[in-house]
């Protein structure tokens, strides 16, 4: 795996204050400008939502200037912008719901829960876990539980289909998506795996065009989350999990492994097994169907792609500049607020607004990679490059099924979304960050401490 040597880095915390006072602009302003084109805006609840959003800010700073004073300071303030302007699009199409359709929905205060509470798990992740290499004791511990975490959704009577995907669990009344917990533990797994068999992996093999490729005997762990993958998509009816799940292991086994044989061969198997879904599987080929003749009239009429085709309309309507936070029709979309709420950004706030929001989303995955080859122990390169690689995987799922780029999947667009479940989820990753960053940022004497 990729070393460094070691450079002095910066380890004060005044950046991070800067740029959260940044976010928090960034956050209150996207606020108002919902709240004043639906003619709601009220200076006291604007005041509060900007007081909770700064107490926010201010205790995550200092909890961090506590126990993780050299984390990467860049982490929380560009986690926050996305999360703000999502809250902040999640609003604006609850107004549009009451206006256009006269249906009610509290999306945006439900999402706000969820924020805080995403905010104050990441904090606890980092009070809790002081040094992340103990996460290495629970290497297949985490592997059972992610596993199962995945099939839940199988179990009858847990299990709800939700358009057609069965990848929701019932508790209490509530629908939870257990995968977005399972992608994190998954990664733990993984991790522990790598590191103690990665010198198997990555040297033995047979040559082949200049590539050396696994052995047969050495192909088990691929075999079985290739396996694991196309159950995902058969039977849960999730094209987008199977993906994230078996990308994730590929990302890591080559940063394991620094073998690109090992990427090919499990591209290879991923892409047969796709295409052997599609012939056999009326459900997935309806889905490859809607990707690549979405346009055609019948399949338009048939509802197949309508949503597709509408949330591609929404963004060419929004151009460059977009329509103005609060002036599009992002209820004409289906599922505005969560599967497509990429859709309702590119409306109103046009493809500058956007790119904005995938560049923020480029520097949160370069400062995980960048994590990943600073922290000194195998483990921690292992975790922090698996979260980044999980990251970067997701955003462009999500981006490239809602501009026709792959298959349209029913991942969540990480922190930006409507859903619990991936947001409390997605701030567990960030405090994981913050944890290995601390120790990737300090010096050898201060870690061995």
């Amino acid at each position: 795996m990729a070393t460094v040597s070691e450079l002095q880095v910066r380890t004060g915390r005044r950046p991070e204050l800067v740029l959260m006072g940044l976010s928090w602009t960034i956050i209150v302003l996207a606020r108002a400008l919902v709240d004043y084109h639906a003619d709601y805006l009220e200076l006291v609840p604007l005041g509060i939502y900007a007081g909770v959003a700064a107490a926010l800010m201010l205790g995550c700073h200092l909890l961090l200037r506590r126990y993780a004073p050299s984390a990467d300071p860049v982490i929380i303030p560009a986690v926050l912008a996305i999360n703000g302007v999502g809250l902040a699009m999640i609003r604006r199409v609850d107004f549009a719901y009451a206006q256009y359709r006269g249906r009610e929905t509290d999306f945006g205060d439900a999402q706000l829960g969820w924020t805080v509470a995403g905010v104050l798990l990441a904090m606890t992740v980092v009070f809790v876990i002081r040094d992340h290499r103990l996460l290495r004791r629970f290497t297949y511990t985490a592997g059972v539980v992610g596993l199962v975490l995945y099939l839940l959704p199988l179990v009858p009577g847990l299990g709800v289909t939700i358009n057609g995907a069965r990848i929701w669990i019932d508790v209490f009344g509530r629908s939870l998506q257990p995968g977005e917990f399972a992608k994190i533990a998954m990664v733990v797994f993984f991790a522990g795996y790598l590191v103690t068999n990665r010198d198997t992996l990555a040297l033995a093999g047979p040559r082949f065009l200049g590539l050396r490729f696994p052995r047969p005997r050495d192909m088990g762990p691929l075999l079985l989350v290739w396996v694991a993958a196309l159950m995902l998509m058969v039977y849960q009816r999730d094209l987008g999990a199977s993906l994230l799940f078996f990308g994730i292991f590929l990302g890591m086994l080559y940063v394991a492994t620094q073998r690109i044989s090992w990427v090919v061969t499990g591209v290879a198997m991923f892409g047969a097994g796709a295409v052997l879904a599609g012939t056999v599987f009326p459900h997935v080929r309806a889905r490859y169907d809607a990707w690549l003749n979405a346009l055609d009239p019948e399949l338009y009429s048939s509802g197949t792609s309508e949503q597709l085709v509408r949330g591609l309309f929404g963004m060419a309507s929004g151009g460059l500049f977009g329509t103005g936070l609060g002036e599009g029709r992002p209820d004409l979309v289906p599922y505005a607020e969560s599967d497509f709420i990429i859709a309702s950004i590119g409306e109103e706030m046009g493809l500058t607004g956007l790119m904005a929001i995938l560049s923020l989303y480029l520097i949160l995955v370069q400062r995980a990679f960048r994590t990943s080859i600073g922290v000194r122990d195998g483990f921690g390169k292992l975790v922090a490059g698996g979260l980044g690689f999980a990251l970067a995987l997701q955003v462009f799922i999500v981006v490239g099924g809602v501009t026709r780029v792959i298959p349209l999947t029913g991942l969540t667009t990480p922190w930006l979304a409507y859903g619990g479940s991936s947001m409390l989820a997605n701030w567990i990753v960030v405090g994981l960050l913050l944890r290995i960053s601390d120790q990737a940022r300090r010096s050898a004497a201060e870690v061995t401490e």
